[in-house]
């Protein structure tokens, strides 16, 4: 059985990169975020993103530190998810871009289906 290879949760978008690659990728996806805000309303624009810190420990080594990826994950999902803008009508949450489409069909009193496994 084959090892699933270790990856980081970007703390800015939420998706997975390799321990290597989330350097490259972080930097851009800050960047990408920040004109994507810029171009919302200003009443939809949300605070930068900050980096969670999170405290030494033995599991995933950058330089002279190592941290434990789990906790790393755990963080910049939460990070991730507080990103995230809810609609005013049924709370649910979206990207600030992904908002704007969404209200647009969001209606009062409409609920969403539920979701049924046979």
């Amino acid at each position: 059985m084959a090892k699933r290879p270790k990856t980081v949760i970007c703390y800015i978008c939420g998706r997975e990169f390799g321990t290597k690659s989330i350097a490259i990728h972080e930097p851009q996806c800050l960047q990408k975020w920040t004109i994507e805000n810029d171009q919302l309303p200003k009443s939809q624009r949300r605070p930068l993103p900050t980096k969670p810190e999170i405290a030494s420990s033995s599991s995933f080594a950058s330089g002279n530190r190592s941290y434990d990826i789990d906790a790393i994950n755990e963080a910049a999902w939460q990070s991730s998810q507080a990103n995230l803008s809810p609609c005013d009508i049924c709370q649910r949450t979206f990207l600030p871009d992904r908002l704007i489409v969404h209200q647009r069909s969001c209606k009062p009193g409409r609920t969403r289906p539920v979701k049924r496994s046979n």
